[in-house]
């Protein structure tokens, strides 16, 4: 994986291999951490929900651009299985935003061609959340303009452990045998297994880290950190993201 900071989005050009005519340059599936709700609150001087209700409408603003744009695939960081430590309160807040996005956002899904795609154990939420989640999922499963993956109650540690201990029940049950195990079989029993490989991955508000998200899955991807706030992150951002993955040389540890 190649590193790349920036504050303003810009990157030294090293090679675009898609062209000024695609404005995607190339990328087919993106994934996005979205940070920095509560700081952009913060800033404002506003109660930490307000952060994530703006945040909703961000989501709401980068998945209308990314359809645009014309990737194939966004994932995005929605609720890690990590966020249940935040205070009650807050959870509360964001179960509340999550039903508020299935409820108002479907209809616009199924206009527009969005399939959404949820990873993680989504089946642990609450009973109407995961009636709301199964409506959309079946409602959208024929669309084909862009796939929306949103990570829910996710880790890619417990995604691995999960794809581990299905391997491993077909190696029980004499399927298949150890030796036999390669890389393809485990990629198969993860999540994301009916989706294109992660081309890049964006993290929002200036931290550093994947926070145990599409570890994975992005053992080769290109990593873009900015000190945008997810609330302030929108179209312009998203096109400067991409035009720092088209300039990119991507050497998948070849040479």
């Amino acid at each position: 994986m190649k590193l790349a900071r920036s504050k303003n989005g810009s990157a030294d050009s090293v090679q675009d291999t898609a062209g000024p005519s695609d404005p995607t340059h190339g990328a087919r599936h993106v994934a996005i951490i979205m940070d920095g709700n509560g700081r952009w609150a913060k800033r404002k001087h506003l109660p930490r929900a307000l952060g994530h209700k703006k945040g909703v409408e961000a989501v709401r603003n980068i998945v209308r651009a990314g359809g645009e744009l014309g990737l194939e695939v966004m994932t995005l960081y929605a609720f890690s299985s990590e966020n249940w430590n935040r205070p009650e309160e807050e959870v509360s807040d964001l179960m509340g935003l999550l039903r508020q996005y299935i409820q108002s956002d479907i209809e616009e899904f199924v206009e527009n061609g969005v399939r959404l795609k949820v990873i993680g154990n989504y089946r642990a939420l609450a009973s109407d959340i995961v009636a709301m989640i199964d409506n959309a999922i079946e409602r959208t499963a024929g669309n084909r303009k862009m796939t929306l993956a949103v990570a829910l109650n996710y880790g890619a540690q417990d995604e691995m452990l999960r794809a581990v201990r299905n391997i491993a029940s077909r190696v029980k049950a004499g399927e298949m045998e150890p030796e036999a195990i390669a890389l393809d079989d485990i990629a198969a029993a993860l999540d994301t297994a009916d989706l294109p490989p992660l081309d890049l991955l964006i993290r929002t508000s200036g931290e550093l880290r994947l926070s145990n998200f599409l570890l994975w899955q992005a053992a080769y991807a290109e990593l873009y950190f900015t000190e945008a706030l997810w609330p302030d992150f929108d179209r312009i951002e998203l096109e400067k993201a991409l035009q720092s993955f088209g300039h990119r040389e991507r050497r998948f540890g070849g040479r």
